[in-house]
Formats: structure tokens, C-alpha cells, sequence
């Protein structure tokens, strides 16, 4: 039997369907309960309050107010729901002072069904007293708050206004509140509960797997960027992806040098002016084949459903950020990669970061255990999703999809090339009470005779020349291996002419390490994982591949007037249709009115608005 939330599921959003909790989440949401849901990007958070919204608003209950940390963010999901007929509004700092004032007499007046805003706007006191009218007169039907990892001291992009949002639930009692992410491990959802005052709420976690997503980490050579252009040219020729960098100058000489092998690379960092960044960011969403090289100032909340690969060329903070960045990848559910080149020097630097920070030690040992479990995930040689999925509580079989189920990697015993890095460290500051970086100790350990081991008259140590044997590519994978297991430190040094450098140390869990009473076992340092053939059939979209012929030139007419719809609404195209939905169409061919029903993602405004349209294209 058909429920309302069916018929606003069909009618408004065009889906037959729920997927996974949605249906428990939004009956659990509309009747007046609080929830807290975990669900992948991809995964129709979205609908998770939209519906509700509608639901309580038709049942007069007044409007949803959706806290929503990002300006393109709330811009493109307003823009979604007015196609869908809905009634949506946002309040931003990109609005004119008329605009806004406009926005809140609607908001007065009960003109929307949904209204998002950021956190900082929501807090302020003209804002609260908006709610507060609206509370005292009934009209005041749902809290939604997005991006809720933002809440956490130990989530990846913390942002201190967000706990500041429990006062909603103090304030306007019996309006129900429905925290949603992407990305949260059980120490986070524990403080976003306590933060936003949820503790009561009753919880949804769906299933984290992505299994769209091919996971593949390498180890990072000489040159990463010409690992990255050999990826991207043979692997996603004229495909959307988002790299990301650690810093903004590595980010600009990332963009620049895929532009100079022709890619349409645009750079993205919190140093470019303001316009500049929205530019680049209202190009990626509106156009195809645009390559975002980025700092995390990117992409959060990004709804771009066609990203085909996201890239790391440093290795992020923790698995949060590392889930959260590769899940915009894919959130059309058609086969996309996540790939990441790490090294011995990223370690350091998170190692660095971590130590030299003001937070207290209980902090710092969070972050310590949660890097250690991104360079776990990293140097693993069973299934990569597994692993991912285990962080976040979750049970999985092998995936068959990531590179070390489809070439299981060799394996070797790297304890006695430990034994011999820590015990150079050991003589070489027992030497000189001095410590040193990571090449200088290499190459006393496999005999090398430098200016600078010279220098240090290193060369008479017992250790030089014990570890000739093994390769750089080795000791690095040793000494990351070390560096995850809190076997070696790392300590910033610096020199009088006022540069610094970071060194590595001996620590407490060195010991059982040197006394060969802890074996390593590492994966073998090998070339990057063979390519996937590429896929070039004259059809820029993953959702087309398997159409006929004369389907595919369906598909790629309705693209072109899609673009021009989308032009003309200032939206990015994704916003009209979904090219699973113009795939759908292309290959039913419609002839009728009649033959629209029935089209994911089609709902009766949006065959309103366009059906006459869709059909005179696929009749030519």
C-alpha cells in the first residue's frame, strides 16, 4: 500500500523507490522524532529531511529549516527542488541586503517549505528571532542539519559554530531535529550526539561501502605528477575528477602542468580571491570534463554526480577525510576510482603537524591513532575496502575492486632492515648527540660514502654499509612502517643559518623492534597496478556505455538541450536531469506523454516543465 511519503517519492522527486533506511528514517523524521543518520555520499541524505519537510509543510506544519555549511551547496539544492515544484529559499552572504530581506518576509509569511542557511546565520539574533515568531505561531516544523561531522573535535572539518547549534533543540522544544553525514567513526558520532544535545535521538547508520569505488594506493616515485598525467590520460581521458594537494603551491603547479598536457585542470585554494574560486567551481559543476586540483578547501557537500576519479597526491590527515574526499567520486553509482600516491615525507609532515600543535595530548593521541590507521589502510596488502569498512565498524568480505584484491601484492620480512635503520639512528646520536633526516641515514646504512657522511666521519660507524642490500624504495617502506607503529619519532631541527628540518628519533616502542621481538611484514615496493582498458565510445558519460547506437544519439541531443535548459536557469545540468535519467530516456525512446511516466528521476513537475521538450528530441 502506497504511503504519502511514496506518493511525494514518485510524484515530486520522480524515484519508485526507497533506498536502504530512507523510508524509516523519513516516517521516523515526519512523525515528530530526532534522528541521527550516517549514510554515504551518494546515498539520498537529501531526501532524508526534504521529504519530511514537504510531508509536515502539506500537514501545516510549517517550514524545514536546513543548516547547510556552503553557499554552491545550498544554491544548487534550492535550484533542484524549485525544478521539483518545491518551495525553497536559502539566506547567505551572497545575497544582496534587498534579497535577503526579501528571503526573510517570505520566511515570515510561510512562502517556503524548505529554507537552508549557514550555521553563523542561523545563531545570530535577527535570525533566532525569525524562529521564534515563527515557533510561537506553530510554523516552525523541522531542524535539519547537514555536514554534522562539523560538530566533532575529532571529525575532519571541525567547525566550532556547529556545536553551538545545540541551542535549537533548548530553544524551540518538540521541533523535531535530524542530524545527517557522510563520514563519522563511533568516537565521532558519540560527539556530535553529545554536541548537538542527541543523545536520545535514534540512530541510522547505512552501510559505508561505496562499491562503485576502485580503491588504489601506490607508493609515491620521483615524479607523482607523472604518475597522476599517466592515470588521468590513461585511464580518464575527458573525465570530471578532483585531485587534491596539501599546499596551494603544490595545487598550482599541479593545475599547470595538466593544463600544459592538455587537461582542462582549474585550480582551487583558499588564497585565490573569492571570485576567482567561484568561477572555477561554477565551471566544474557546469561543464564536462573539468579536472578541480584543490586543497580540502574543496568540495564539501559537492553534489556533481559524474565525478569519474578523485586523486591524492599527499596523504590526507585520517580515514574521514580520506572517505569524505574519494566519496565525491561516483555519486551516480557507475564505476569511478579513488587513487592515491603516498610517501615517507607525507608521514613526516602529519607526523610533524600533529606533535606541533597547540592541542592537549589527549587530542594529539586521537590524531596520532587515526593517521596510524590511514598508513595501516595504506601499506595493507589485503583488501583496501575491507580495511576501510572495518575502521568504521563495519564486517566485509574481500571486494574484488580494489588493487590489492586484483593483484595481490608480494610480501616481505622487513624486520632486519628495521633492526639495522634503528640501530644507525641509535649510534649516529650516540656519536654526536645529533639527529638526522631520512636520506643521510640511508645512505649510512647502505654504504654510502657522501660529502656529508664524510663530513660526520659516519662512515666509521658499525652500521655503515650493514643494509647494502636493500633498495631506498625499502628502507622508506621500513621507516613508514616504523613511523606507524610508534617506532620511530620525528623531531623538527633548527640549524643556525635559521632553516629547519624535520629528523627521526628513537622512541619507546623502538625497543621491542631492535630486540627482533616485533616482525614486520611489508608489501613489496612494486609499479602501479596495470590500467583498466580505457573507455572511449564517442559518449562522454559512464551512464550511456551500453546504449545502442541510435540510443546514444538520443542521449547526446537530450544532453545538448539539457545544457541549454541548464544555461538559461543559471544551474548546473546535473540540477535538470541526471544523465541516468537522459540515459533512461534515450533508450525508451518516448513517443507520448504516456510513455514519460514511470522515468527515474522524472517527477509530474518536472514532465510538466519539460516533457513536451523531451519528446520533440527524441522525435528528431
Amino acid at each position: 500500500m502506497s504511503s504519502p511519503f511514496h506518493s511525494i517519492l514518485l510524484d515530486v522527486f520522480g524515484y519508485a523507490a526507497f533506498r536502504g533506511a530512507q523510508q524509516a528514517i523519513i516516517e521516523r523524521v515526519a512523525g515528530g522524532g530526532d534522528a541521527l543518520v550516517l549514510m554515504p555520499t551518494g546515498g539520498g541524505k537529501s531526501l532524508c529531511y526534504q521529504i519530511p519537510a514537504i510531508a509536515r509543510q502539506q500537514r501545516g506544519l510549517g517550514v524545514t529549516v536546513v543548516v547547510s555549511p556552503l553557499i554552491a551547496l545550498m544554491h544548487d539544492q534550492v535550484g533542484a527542488l524549485r525544478e521539483a515544484g518545491v518551495a525553497a529559499a536559502c539566506l547567505n552572504s551572497a545575497l544582496s541586503w534587498q534579497e535577503a530581506l526579501d528571503v526573510e518576509q517570505g520566511l515570515a509569511r510561510g512562502a517556503f517549505t524548505l529554507l537552508y542557511a549557514a550555521p553563523e546565520r542561523v545563531l545570530t539574533e535577527r535570525f533566532l528571532g525569525l524562529l521564534d515568531d515563527l515557533h510561537a505561531r506553530g510554523q516552525l516544523a523541522l531542524f535539519a542539519i547537514d555536514e554534522a561531522h562539523c560538530v566533532s573535535q575529532w571529525g575532519h572539518d571541525f567547525r566550532p559554530e556547529y556545536r553551538q547549534l545545540a541551542l535549537l533543540g533548548q530553544r524551540y522544544a518538540g521541533v523535531p531535529r535530524i542530524a545527517l553525514t557522510a563520514t563519522a567513526d563511533e568516537l565521532t558520532r558519540g560527539d556530535i550526539a553529545q554536541g548537538l544535545q542527541l543523545q536520545a535521538a535514534e540512530r541510522f547508520i547505512s552501510s559505508f561501502d561505496r562499491p562503485n569505488i576502485r580503491y588504489r594506493l601506490e607508493e609515491k616515485k620521483k615524479e607523482p605528477l607523472q604518475q597522476l598525467l599517466h592515470f588521468i590520460e590513461r585511464e580518464h581521458p575527458g573525465d570530471a575528477g578532483v585531485v587534491y594537494c596539501q599546499s596551494r603551491k603544490r595545487v598550482e603547479q599541479t593545475a599547470d602542468a595538466l593544463c600544459s598536457a592538455g587537461i582542462d585542470a582549474l585550480p582551487y585554494h583558499a588564497g585565490l580571491p573569492a571570485e576567482l574560486r567561484q568561477t572555477h567551481q561554477d565551471r566544474f559543476l557546469r561543464e564536462e570534463g573539468v579536472v578541480m586540483v584543490a586543497t580540502i578547501a574543496f568540495g564539501m557537500g559537492i553534489d556533481k554526480p559524474d565525478v569519474r576519479f578523485v586523486a591524492h597526491l599527499d596523504l590526507p590527515k585520517n580515514i574521514e577525510s580520506y572517505y569524505q574526499e574519494t566519496g565525491r567520486a561516483g555519486r551516480d553509482g557507475l564505476a569511478a576510482d579513488a587513487w592515491l600516491v603516498y610517501g615517507l615525507q607525507d608521514v613526516v609532515n602529519q607526523r610533524r603537524m600533529i606533535e606541533g600543535s597547540d592541542a592537549s595530548e589527549d587530542f594529539k593521541a586521537v590524531m596520532r591513532g587515526k593517521l596510524d590507521a590511514l598508513l595501516a589502510l595504506a601499506e595493507a596488502t589485503d583488501c583496501r575496502r575491507q580495511r576501510l569498512l572495518a575502521y568504521f565498524g563495519e564486517q566485509s568480505q574481500p571486494c574484488g575492486n580494489c588493487d590489492n584484491c586484483l593483484q595481490p601484492p608480494a610480501v616481505w620480512d622487513g624486520t632486519d632492515a628495521a633492526r639495522k635503520l634503528l640501530s644507525t639512528i641509535y649510534r649516529v646520536h650516540a656519536a654526536s648527540g645529533l639527529t638526522f633526516g631520512m636520506g643521510h641515514l640511508m645512505d649510512i646504512v647502505r654504504g654510502k660514502g657522501t660529502d656529508k657522511v664524510l663530513q660526520h666521519g659516519h662512515e666509521r660507524l658499525s652500521t655503515f654499509g650493514v643494509g647494502a642490500q636493500y633498495s631506498e624504495a625499502q628502507l622508506r617502506a621500513v621507516a613508514r612502517q616504523l613511523l606507524s607503529l610508534a617506532a620511530l619519532g620525528v623531531q623538527r631541527v633548527a640549524t643556525e643559518a635559521g632553516h629547519s628540518f624535520d629528523t627521526l628519533t628513537l622512541t619507546a616502542g623502538s625497543r621491542p623492534v631492535l630486540r627482533g621481538e616485533q616482525q614486520l611484514l611489508l608489501r613489496q615496493s612494486s609499479a602501479a597496478t596495470p590500467a583498466k582498458k580505457t573507455r572511449r565510445t564517442g559518449v562522454a558519460s559512464a551512464a550511456a556505455q551500453d546504449l545502442d547506437p541510435d540510443a546514444q544519439a538520443r542521449f547526446i541531443n537530450l544532453k545538448a538541450w539539457r545544457a541549454e535548459v541548464a544555461r538559461e536557469h543559471n544551474l548546473p545540468a546535473y540540477v535538470i536531469f541526471h544523465d541516468a535519467t537522459l540515459a533512461a530516456i534515450a533508450q525508451r525512446n518516448p513517443q507520448t506523454s504516456a510513455e514519460l511516466h514511470d522515468i527515474s528521476g522524472m517527477g509530474e513537475k518536472k514532465r510538466e516543465a519539460y516533457g513536451d521538450e523531451v519528446l520533440r528530441v527524441c522525435r528528431s
